[in-house]
């Protein structure tokens, strides 16, 4: 009897439809090969489906992903609908509904992607970061007083729990050791300044270590975080931090792989449902022209196989995606490819279907 996965497909905005079409052309043909099943079911969420009726996230459609066990995304953002109203309404209450508390995000710099960084190649840029993803600035404590007045005064707080923290660099420690390769963690705080939220994160982060002898551990602040990441990537194996500067040090780490189009992404409940995206937005101007990179889609199609345990079939997709970046692909920059984006993604699942079992 063949094993299935139930996902739940939420294709978005702009060209996120085009680039998950890719994935489920490239997991279609790994499952096969693989011997298990995938049922997908979509959902019109974003914003063409808020603007024609009001709608951002229905309760029963969130009922019907809580039977999935994965989700699967594309993009979210509408250019005629506010920053903010798609983002909150689905991304960050997806993440939080079902407790997606990791933002996993793999940095790898593959042969044949061109770098900003002077002589760095491959073997020197490949680390993860794991970014607590339900607590922090992104909580949504604080407010605001007189508005649109001269003396407004604007709060935002940083909501830092010890359950939030804890579990977020156990994830890492373990991440670590299960990656073993450097088997180094590198805690990113700001320690010097931010002194209540990350003495509680610096505090666990040390207690923590001592059940795990095996790694080796050393701290940074975001600032020099970004300085060595630019300058010495290869000093990194596996970064730990908070929720807002881990958004903003993983968009630095894209680019220095080579640009969102190779960027994938996951935001994990290790014990629940779990949710994979490309990490770049929804591109609206490029929409129906066939000409976005859908290797980040595909490679978050890889984070979810992997998080499935079905690891033979994500080292298939990763070994497409190796293939085409290296020998196929032009660049990886929109409309600079040399293939479209249903062209690449016949690529990877033709290199799949190829491997001999």
């Amino acid at each position: 009897m063949l094993k299935e996965y139930n996902i739940s497909v939420i294709p978005g905005d702009g060209t996120g439809p085009e680039v998950v079409a890719e994935g489920l052309k490239v997991l279609q043909v790994v499952s096969s090969k693989c011997g298990f099943r995938l049922n997908f079911t979509h959902y019109n969420l974003g914003g063409d489906h808020y603007k024609t009726t009001g709608e951002i996230l229905p309760d029963n459609v969130i009922e019907s992903l809580a039977e999935s066990d994965a989700i699967y995304l594309g993009a979210i953002g509408h250019p005629d609908v506010k920053p903010g109203i798609l983002e909150k309404g689905i991304l960050l209450k997806l993440r939080f509904y079902f407790d997606q508390y990791i933002n996993l995000r793999p940095v790898k710099l593959y042969e044949g992607v061109d770098t900003p960084l002077k002589g760095k190649k491959p073997e020197d840029i490949d680390f993860v970061v794991v970014r607590e993803n339900t607590e922090g600035l992104y909580a949504g404590a604080g407010g605001c007083l007189k508005r649109g007045t001269p003396d407004e005064v604007a709060t935002q707080e940083s909501i830092n729990t010890r359950k939030g923290v804890e579990r977020c660099i156990r994830y890492a420690f373990e991440y670590c050791r299960k990656r073993n390769k450097r088997k180094k963690l590198t805690f990113c705080g700001k320690t010097n300044v931010l002194t209540f939220a990350f003495d509680l994160w610096d505090r666990t982060f040390n207690e923590v270590a001592r059940e795990y002898p095996d790694i080796e551990t050393d701290y940074a602040h975001v600032d020099a975080i970004c300085m060595w990441m630019v300058k010495n990537p290869e000093w990194f194996d596996v970064i730990v931090t908070d929720n807002m500067f881990g958004d903003i040090i993983t968009d630095l780490a894209a680019m220095i792989q080579g640009g969102m189009g190779v960027a994938a992404g996951a935001n994990i409940n290790p014990d629940g449902v779990s949710m994979f995206e490309p990490i770049g937005g929804s591109a609206p101007r490029y929409t129906g022209k066939q000409v976005i990179n859908p290797i980040a889609a595909i490679s978050s199609a890889q984070i979810m196989l992997e998080t499935l345990g079905e690891y033979q079939a994500a080292s298939w997709v990763e070994q497409g995606i190796i293939k085409v970046l290296r020998d196929d692909l032009k660049d990886v920059a929109a409309g600079k490819m040399g293939y479209t984006t249903q062209e690449v993604g016949d690529l990877v699942a033709d290199y799949i279907e190829s491997i001999k079992d």
